[in-house]
């Protein structure tokens, strides 16, 4: 597992738990009967196919809006972690981590902004 391939869950735009499960859905490699729960959340992570490294990064709106649900997501990435059969790292970014995928923050249901087409005459 290198840091190099690891899966980025961006929560910025994230603040209620319903918002955060479909980050994770959209984000993370979950099969399609995920519950959208916190012990689908921990089961799937703790059951992933091959080594994983996921990089939380914008979950501070989210902490600060739901403390208790994020104290529960960060429970079930530690759980996760600490039973995944071929290795998980669930690392949060403190800070620095420059996203660059994306412009500008997108709500976690929103889809990817289009990018306008060129002006007529040019």
């Amino acid at each position: 597992m290198r840091l190099d391939d690891a899966v980025v869950l961006d929560l910025h735009g994230v603040t209620d738990k319903t918002a955060f499960m479909n980050r994770c859905v959209r984000t993370l490699p979950l099969p399609v009967w995920f519950g959208r729960n916190w012990d689908a959340l921990a089961d799937c992570l703790a059951d992933m196919r091959e080594p994983m490294a996921v990089v939380v990064t914008g979950w501070q709106a989210y902490a600060e809006a739901e403390p208790d649900d994020w104290a529960i997501a960060q429970e079930v990435f530690s759980a996760a972690a600490r039973t995944s059969r071929l290795g998980l790292a669930v690392l949060l970014v403190l800070g620095g981590w420059e996203d660059r995928t994306s412009a500008s923050a997108q709500g976690s249901d929103d889809p990817p902004a289009a990018s306008p087409g060129p002006a007529v005459g040019e």
